[in-house]
């Protein structure tokens, strides 16, 4: 009952991590219809940064992922503005093959610089047990890590639902031509919403490579889970990435407990293809784009 008691414990802490990791992807897709298949590979950019930074000039993680935000805003700029924009309005594939191409390049220019060699990001909280009882042990980490994913969470919430900024990115993702009749500048708001899900994206960044260590490879790993959590969820709803990473989370460690942990991932995989054939667009789908 106890080890129970854990999984149940460490999967919700964990899905607070995937929810960080795939909130990214659940904007982009549920404002753009774009699927960005660099997610993970940014992510994992991100990550180097605050090890580069935080082992260098800035000395520790704050002021380097601080710096990192604003380094992965700019490739977000440009990206979305030079690239993503101009092929948009010709349809889902070649903005798909951009982000495609985006990923190949980041991993492979990654693996050049930095080799094929694990990394990770120093974490003072590795050791750190903040409960330790007969029922429960609550790793320090994993509470930080969900404590930090729901607020990227709430903070995100705020910026769509009570910001100009944010009345702009729902019109945009309501109806494109509507938006543009009512003044709305809508590739300018790809551009924002592009900056915001990098900006989120290296804070997983950040708590993954604390938690677990990355490699320059890493992103398609970390976008597969993405894909979980944002199916699960819901595209596009905050609420509903929340959801979809408990659940995943959940799921993974509730299959390790009773089936081992050679199949805790496809345990949490098999509970979204359940999920995806009972509720197709998600559990709490947002996606209202025209």
């Amino acid at each position: 009952m106890e080890l129970f008691v854990q999984s149940v414990i460490s999967g919700v802490l964990l899905g607070g991590l995937y929810a960080a990791i795939g909130v990214g992807l659940s904007l982009v897709f549920g404002i753009m219809g774009l699927t960005n298949i660099a997610h993970g590979s940014l992510m994992i950019l991100a990550s180097f940064f605050v090890m580069i930074l935080s082992q260098g000039i800035m000395g520790s993680v704050i002021p380097a992922l601080l710096a990192t935000l604003v380094i992965m805003a700019i490739i977000g700029a440009v990206m979305q503005g030079a690239l993503i924009n101009r092929v948009l309005d010709k349809g889902a594939e070649p903005a798909l093959l951009v982000t495609f191409g985006f990923a190949i390049i980041i991993q492979n220019v990654l693996q050049l610089i930095f080799g094929a060699d694990y990394k990770s990001i120093k974490n003072p909280l590795a050791s750190v047990n903040v409960i330790d009882t007969k029922w429960a042990i609550v790793s320090g980490e994993y509470l930080v890590n969900f404590l930090v994913s729901v607020a990227v969470l709430l903070a995100l919430h705020f910026l769509i639902r009570r910001t100009k900024l944010g009345r702009s990115i729902r019109a945009a993702a309501s109806n494109v031509i509507a938006a543009e009749l009512m003044g709305v500048n809508t590739k300018r708001t790809y551009i924002y919403a592009m900056c915001i899900a990098l900006i989120t994206g290296s804070v997983g960044g950040m708590l993954v490579g604390r938690t677990f260590g990355f490699y320059s490879y890493s992103g398609m790993s970390y976008l597969i889970i993405a894909f979980g959590v944002v199916v699960i969820g819901g595209m596009g709803s905050i609420l509903g990435t929340l959801l979809g990473g408990v659940i995943l989370g959940v799921s993974q460690l509730l299959g390790a407990y009773f089936f081992g942990p050679g199949v805790q991932v496809l345990v949490g995989y098999l509970t979204l293809l359940v999920i995806l054939t009972l509720r197709p667009r998600g559990l709490l789908s947002n996606m209202t784009r025209k």
